[in-house]
């Protein structure tokens, strides 16, 4: 029985852990079991293999802010104002950890938040951690040599050794054997850096393993910008392989400490990137196409499944939360947007056909480029602006998303079909579409010439405790 806290009549012993790990701009196809052949990953090519694995999971809004707070708190960007990069997200919100906390969980972070719009470097303390307790977390760095974090309660700014992921996993293992065997369940969240640019700062001896004039490009990259796309894939994927290895370690511990089996352990990213891929800008994230918006999603829980599966239907952002809240037996609070989607990891008779919403509500950093919304089935992509549909494409026969098909009357009935998901999933979450310079006019926000928020201001909140578009200031 849920109460409105989330907190379930079943607390503590029996639960399973949750181990969530999310990488910053990894694109679903860099990987070797997505066909990627470039990139080095052999630790999560093996998890895959033994996961359920969400191949058309969406980011819901392809920006690292806005798709990490639609993960926490199972809400739409639309829903929660959380659409531009560097807000702060309202503690009036119901979160992830909250609600794990109220089923008897202990909770952990470690690594990037990208949710505190105090400064990237500034202190964060506890009444803004959305109830995670233990704490070794800078708001967002991208300096992975020279990095540093926070610890607890102490504002002391402190140093990660190296390169940061290392050490980052290392506090995680002694986290995972501190808490095994112990009465409470516990959540676990690792926000990792990479493989999100620069990518000239990866580790040496991983970018010499992928000379940058061997790099096979996807088939959507125009040839005046493949030397850029080489270049910077050598430092981006030298990242990836030295994540895979975080995660391998990660994974081993749990099996060294006798917690495979009663652990959920998901392996995600916020958003992809689009190295050149169609030619457009902004060269990396916030564009509607698959480079950007399509994301990884593995969950590995040996109690509910033995082997891998692929499951072909759209996982969204805010149905991450929902889901992992009824695998672990814990009620989903009412504020939740998102779908439970448990069922799909359990297996069972069939996927259903659903489509999943992806966004860019107030694009910024790019003078070229314009808001949208758009939905993805297991087949389809369609996407539509201020101007009207925009595209549309048959992701099976056309997986690198060369011919748009908006104005192909062959496709007119799916495409009338998907207008009609499309605006009933609007309407639903009441999203009115607004122009980007609307919506941040809307929700109080001051941006500059490009679009971009600075880190500290006034900003309205649509969230649990308080009136809609009540002012808050921090």
């Amino acid at each position: 029985m849920a109460s409105n806290d989330g907190s379930d009549t079943q607390t503590g012993p029996g639960k399973p852990n949750i181990v969530y790990v999310l990488a910053d701009q990894w694109r679903a196809q860099a990987f070797g079991y997505a066909g990627d052949p470039n990139v080095k990953t052999p630790n999560i090519d093996a998890l895959a293999a033994r996961s359920v694995n969400f191949v058309n999971t969406v980011s819901v809004c392809p920006v690292c802010t806005p798709h990490r707070a639609a993960l926490l708190t199972g809400r739409y960007p639309t829903s929660t104002g959380m659409f531009l990069n560097d807000l702060y997200l309202p503690s009036e919100e119901l979160c992830m950890a909250e609600i794990f906390k109220s089923a008897g969980y202990e909770t952990g972070y470690i690594g990037k938040w990208h949710l505190d719009g105090h400064g990237r470097d500034a202190y964060i303390p506890p009444e803004r951690r959305q109830g995670f307790d233990y704490w070794k977390v800078l708001e967002c760095t991208h300096d992975y040599n020279e990095s540093y974090y926070y610890a607890g309660d102490d504002p002391t700014k402190r140093k990660w050794e190296g390169y940061d992921a290392y050490p980052q996993t290392e506090d995680a293992k002694a986290y995972i054997r501190e808490h095994a065997g112990a009465e409470k369940p516990f959540l676990l969240f690792i926000g990792y850096g990479g493989p999100h640019f620069p990518h000239n700062n990866a580790p040496e001896e991983l970018a010499a393993l992928y000379p940058a004039d061997g790099i096979e490009l996807r088939c959507n990259v125009p040839e005046e910008m493949a030397a850029k796309a080489r270049e910077e894939l050598q430092g981006y994927y030298a990242h990836c392989t030295a994540i895979d290895s975080c995660v391998g370690a990660l994974y081993q511990t749990l099996v060294e400490s006798g917690e495979e089996e009663n652990t959920i352990f998901v392996f995600a990213s916020d958003h992809g990137d689009m190295f050149g891929s169609q030619g457009k800008r902004p060269w990396r994230k916030q564009v509607p196409w698959d480079e950007s918006v399509r994301v990884p999603f593995l969950l590995h829980y040996p109690a509910i499944h033995d082997t891998g599966r692929t499951v072909q239907t759209p996982l969204n952002t805010p149905d991450i939360l929902p889901s992992l809240l009824a695998l672990a037996g814990v009620a989903i609070p009412d504020t939740i947007e998102g779908e439970d989607l448990s069922r799909l990891c359990r297996g069972g008779d069939g996927e259903p056909e659903r489509a999943a919403l992806f966004m860019s509500v107030a694009p910024f950093g790019a003078d070229d480029f314009k808001a949208y919304r758009g939905v993805r089935t297991a087949r389809y992509s369609y996407v539509r602006d201020s101007a009207g549909p925009w595209l549309l494409y048959d992701n099976h026969a056309d997986p690198c998303q060369l011919t748009n098909l908006i104005d192909d009357p062959e496709y007119a009935g799916q495409r009338a079909a998907l207008e009609a998901e499309l605006r009933s999933q609007l309407t639903r979450n009441g999203d009115t579409f607004p122009t980007g310079q609307e919506a941040v006019a809307q929700w109080g926000f001051t941006v500059d010439d490009k679009g971009n928020t600075p880190y500290r201001g006034e900003f309205r909140v649509q969230s649990p405790g308080r009136e809609q578009g009540e002012v808050c200031r921090f």
